[in-house]
């Protein structure tokens, strides 16, 4: 067995007194960034700095490896660099108030072109309605009016005079004309009047209806003249605005004159204020009777831009971390209130989302969740599409109308960062064909990051600034030991840390508990594992109870003596952020026929794919070692007993393979043996995830029957250097009271759980007689002799 090899305790976990080219002493700061993932800031570095559009990048990793720190670790830096991008600000479109109109404003006139406006409302109320009272303005109006009250006199003077020498008075109230007789220089009343013979009323009512056409006929242009007068009024009323407000935009104007929509606005501002403050200003107008504040809230909300985006305090591009992508959120909302049971709107209540603050530098997105919310994926294209942020109902596509605005759309320069898991980045690749196009850029973390002397100075800086800031204890030497330790059993692997950072660093924050419990000066290497103690034994009630049902026969398990047909596999399961390793026990059954290898789980629909692929393999290792000279006829049964749920993975095939052979050739299996491994059909034995949680969990279940120093774990040499066990089994391994054995071959497990020779084929093929395989073959051949003699009964009859 020369490839067979019993583990010595230094092959069980990593040990860092090796490691003389590292001091842990004295704590250290860590260099910036986080610890390894040199491929990852490479692909980060090379998205950020592509200008070209479709070139936004997705950073692939799991959580707690330090995503969001590593990207905003480079995007801070490279947006330090940047100028700030444009303040965008909406104001009323005087023209259709439906569609506000966006203003692109320099950085630095965010803010300060919403003051400058304020201030300009705020000067038009101290100077209005007084302007229109002050004595120049009144004179001028007077003299208007008078001329118009000149002609109207005049004209009625002319009908008066005709009046009397019909013997008729004419009256005057105000606007209203009216006739009445005059007898003896006396004018007469009604009742006199009607005292009159009818002949004298019959011609006064003549003479009247001919005064009345006179009156229409000198008063045929009295509406040119009160238009004449209103015009006048209109042009004197400007002319006061004019000579009031032109000041004041004028210094607006070569304040913003560089600035074209701030220009414009200013234009379109000086037209609506001849209007509002005509409307609302004058004397006896409008606003007179509401206070200063409330007409000062109606002037702001009528002119005052809705500053969306203000950059005129920043230094440097935005980045924008969007914890909650909803559609609103991302794209903006405009808000609605209620006024007497109708919901109206505004240009004032158009809300930024976070397209609008990352506009012109970066926004991070969690893409499980972008793509959890309803219409933000394809709304989201859209906008890198077309290069614009719309602010618009998502619910519009399904005839629902829930907007009374549609603000002007604004240009869109932005770089989207997309973080997730390699399922969801693979998901989305399937299932968009647009998903390439538009994110060219893939920054995958690695799962685990190599150990060197750079690499771990950096992790005990980690450690260090960590302790520091979350308030622990110092960390000694040995507690930086320990964590390193802890790292590299998350990686299953000697040689290397686990990129889940976090992990190692939430259990600074729980060995700090007990170091103050036993008012330790420094956090060690024993609060380091008093706190992984505790943390399996509060996660441990499932694995407890296995264990109980195990020592007190509900599940079947055996580790002394012997059997055939039944060997002991290890299993991993994971329940919520824990997994614990457990045996199980694997039976076969071999009989004539040649109905195959029958895998039980599959049959009963508990067996996954990779798992019935690993039984297939075994009829190829079959076929490829025993069955080269006769055709194979089997008929065998596997099952992984008392398994009662879905059962994944290959880990098993080669204990069921030593099952299979141990049951054909009637060969006991040392039960004191558990084996996990997977094989191919040339019977190199594979590696296997999760090596340490099995040899565990069947080490717990000896350890409370009672080691014997016969126990042992199988496993393969691939996985030697996954090995980081738990210092208890590595305790017993050492007082030779269990081993762990690694195998290269199926042959090497054989002899282990059998004891007896496998045997190796001469170059005829033939095995030594007594061996295993030799005994394989013989039971294989009379099979298929059975198999072939009753086909030709068969045929016979």
């Amino acid at each position: 067995m020369p490839n067979t090899q019993k583990l010595p305790v230094t092959a069980l976990k990593l040990h860092l007194d090796h490691l003389d080219s590292f001091d842990f002493s004295g704590p250290t700061q860590p260099p910036p960034g986080i610890l390894g993932q040199s491929r990852a800031r490479a692909a980060l570095a090379f998205g950020i700095a592509m200008p070209q559009s479709g070139y936004h990048v997705f950073v692939m990793g799991e959580p707690g490896m330090g995503r969001l720190t590593l990207i905003n670790q480079q995007l801070d830096a490279v947006a330090a660099t940047l100028p700030p991008p444009a303040s965008y600000a909406y104001v009323d479109n005087f023209d259709n108030p439906r569609e506000p109109i966006a203003l692109a404003l320099p950085a630095e006139f965010g803010q300060p072109f919403n003051k400058d406006i304020e201030t300009l409302l705020d000067k038009l109320l101290h100077i209005f309605p007084a302007a229109f009272e002050s004595p120049a303005y009144q004179q001028k109006k007077t003299a208007i009016e008078r001329q118009f009250n000149q002609s109207y006199h005049h004209a009625i003077d002319r009908v008066d005079k005709k009046a009397r020498t019909m013997d008729v008075a004419l009256f005057r109230e105000d606007e209203n004309i009216t006739f009445a007789p005059i007898r003896d220089k006396k004018t007469l009343n009604e009742k006199q009047f009607s005292q009159l013979p009818e002949a004298e009323r019959e011609t006064f009512h003549s003479q009247v209806e001919e005064l009345e056409d006179f009156l229409s006929e000198v008063l045929l242009e009295l509406p040119s003249w009160r238009r004449e007068v209103l015009e006048k009024l209109k042009e004197l009323d400007n002319a006061t605005i004019g000579q009031e407000i032109q000041p004041l935009l004028a210094d607006l104007h070569d304040k913003y004159i560089a600035v074209d929509d701030a220009i414009s606005y200013l234009s379109a501002l000086e037209q609506e204020l001849y209007t509002t403050i005509s409307d609302y200003l004058m004397p006896a107008r409008g606003l007179e009777s509401i206070s200063h504040a409330a007409k000062r809230a109606r002037l702001l909300e009528q002119f005052a831009p809705n500053i969306l985006i203000d950059h005129s305090q920043d230094n440097g591009a935005p980045v924008v971390y969007e914890a909650h992508p909803t559609y609103q959120n991302l794209f903006g909302r405009i808000e609605y209130t209620s006024d007497q049971g109708l919901w109206v709107t505004h240009y004032q209540r158009i809300c930024k989302g976070s397209l609008h603050k990352a506009n012109g530098g970066y926004l991070i997105l969690d893409a499980e969740k972008l793509v959890d919310y309803p219409f933000v994926w394809d709304a989201l294209k859209r906008a890198l599409k077309s290069g614009t942020i719309e602010i618009e109902s998502p619910y519009s596509d399904m005839g629902i109308s829930t907007m009374a605005l549609k603000p002007e759309v604004i240009p869109l320069h932005v770089k989207i960062v997309l973080v997730g898991s390699a399922d969801i980045y693979y998901l989305l690749e399937e299932l968009d064909n647009e998903f390439n196009e538009m994110f060219k850029v893939l920054a995958d973390f690695d799962y685990e990051i190599p150990i060197t002397p750079e690499s771990l100075r950096h992790f005990a800086g980690l450690m260090h600034k960590q302790a520091a800031d979350s308030g622990a204890k110092p960390l000694a030497t040995s507690a930086i030991a320990s964590l390193v330790e802890h790292s590299c059993r998350l990686a299953e692997n000697q040689h290397r840390f686990s990129a889940h950072i976090n992990d190692t660093l939430d259990l600074i924050g729980e060995a700090n508990l007990f170091a103050k419990q036993s008012a330790a000066t420094e956090l060690g290497r024993e609060h380091i594992e008093q706190a992984l103690v505790a943390r399996d034994y509060r996660n441990g009630g499932l694995s407890q109870r296995i264990l109980d049902d195990m020592l007190d026969g509900t599940i079947l398990i055996d580790t002394d003596g012997e059997a055939i047909g039944k060997i002991n596999g290890l299993t991993v399961l994971s329940i919520g952020g824990s997994s614990f390793g457990a045996p199980a026990r694997i039976t076969t059954s071999v009989y004539p026929g040649s109905r195959g290898i029958v895998d039980i789980e599959r049959e009963a629909e508990l067996g996954e794919s990779i798992h019935s692929k690993g039984v297939m393999i075994l009829t190829g290792y079959l076929g490829h070692f025993y069955a080269q000279q006769f055709p194979l006829a089997i008929s065998a049964s596997i099952a992984i007993e008392q398994s009662y749920s879905a059962i994944d993975g290959d880990s098993a095939s080669l204990a069921e393979l030593c099952c299979l052979i141990s049951a054909l050739t009637r060969t006991p299996v040392n039960q004191a043996f558990a084996v996990t491994g997977s094989i191919n059909q040339y019977g190199e034995v594979q590696a296997i995830g999760g090596v340490n949680e099995k040899i565990e969990g069947f080490f717990r279940l000896c350890q409370a029957r009672g080691l014997t120093g016969e126990q042992a774990a199988i496993i393969p040499a691939a996985n030697k250097r996954n090995l980081m066990l738990k210092q208890e089994v590595i305790d017993a391994v050492e007082q030779g009271l269990f081993a762990v054995y690694t195998v290269s071959t199926v042959d090497e497990t054989l002899e282990l759980l059998t004891g007896h020779l496998a045997g190796e084929a001469d170059e005829e093929g033939n095995y030594p007689e007594n061996s295993i395989n030799f005994k394989a073959i013989s039971r294989l051949k009379e099979i298929s002799e059975m198999a072939g003699d009753d086909e030709h009964k068969e045929e016979g009859s």
